[in-house]
């Protein structure tokens, strides 16, 4: 028999914090609930009338708010020969134009608005919008909008190798987090699901910007392996319900050797904030297990 890999977890509710890992302290990458941080960014500097969501990137013709909703009509990276084989050899990540020019070969998928296609190449265009508007590069936006308001010590953006050797997982060792080109945040489980649950509580965005971030568009039904029944797809949140446990806002990520899912649910009697990291590739895995954390006593 195969034995589980450790999972390790926090769930956050209005009684305090409890932590089902087997050590608090464990660092963590976020992969893709990096891009809720993108969205949450993108939307405090529209709030603050440094970009306007709506207004087409200098010479394209898709908008903010399309790229943060996968709408955009872009290819993805992750699919290209070159970089998967390139990545297997644990080679040095492309130049980001070199990276664009690959992933925009493969030609626009639809007319910007037109349909949906989750995109990585869109979510590092988002960012590099995001950093021109503040001035600043996303790690120093990161603390200076999210991370120093809430006190998430643990929170970094990886950019070398030498800032995975802090990953717990033993995969993260010859990994180098440049591939992820929109970036990738590492930290604790805890600080994940605060990042979340304090979105949620109003600390990072008005009601109003918060309504624009959760307006959700509908993707389909369940999907086999996964505890999804209804899916959707908001800005930077992956949007729908999981079965008994309602309403599930946040998002997953994976990468070479481990998985996670920093979800909110808001329709449960005790409204949940619950962030699962495990190893693996099976995203479903930490989604199952963030719905079954999410109803503990």
């Amino acid at each position: 028999m195969t034995t589980p890999a450790p999972l390790h977890s926090c769930r956050i509710t209005a009684a305090g914090c409890d932590q089902r890992s087997p050590d608090n302290t464990g660092i963590f990458p976020y992969w893709s609930v990096t891009k809720t941080a993108i969205a949450i960014c993108a939307l405090s500097l529209a709030e603050a009338g440094k970009l306007d969501l709506d207004t087409p990137l200098p010479g394209q013709p898709f908008t903010l708010r399309q790229l943060l909703g996968h709408t955009a009509g872009l290819p993805d990276y992750t699919g290209l020969p070159a970089y998967q084989a390139a990545v297997a050899r644990d080679e040095e990540p492309w130049s980001d134009t070199d990276l664009l020019a690959a992933a925009l070969a493969q030609g626009p998928l639809f007319a910007p608005g037109t349909g949906w296609a989750y995109s990585n190449v869109g979510y590092m265009l988002a960012r590099q919008r995001i950093e021109t508007a503040a001035d600043m590069p996303f790690a120093a936006l990161f603390r200076t909008r999210i991370g120093d308001r809430l006190g998430l010590d643990s929170v970094t953006l990886a950019t070398t190798r030498q800032h995975f050797t802090r990953v717990r997982w033993d995969g993260a060792r010859r990994y180098h987090p440049g591939w992820v080109y929109h970036g990738c945040l590492i930290g604790t489980a805890t600080d994940a699901a605060r990042l979340l649950h304090r979105l949620f509580t109003g600390q990072l965005l008005s009601p109003a910007m918060l309504e624009q971030m959760l307006r959700r568009q509908s993707l389909g039904g369940a999907l086999p392996g996964r505890p999804w029944t209804d899916c959707g797809y908001a800005l930077g949140l992956m949007s729908g319900s999981f079965g008994a446990a309602g309403r599930a806002i946040g998002h997953s990520g994976g990468g070479p050797f481990s998985v996670n899912a920093v979800y909110h649910f808001p329709d449960l009697a005790t409204p949940a904030t619950v962030a699962c990291f495990t190893e693996g590739r099976d995203e479903g895995v930490a989604e199952y297990a963030a719905a079954e954390h999410a109803f503990a006593p």
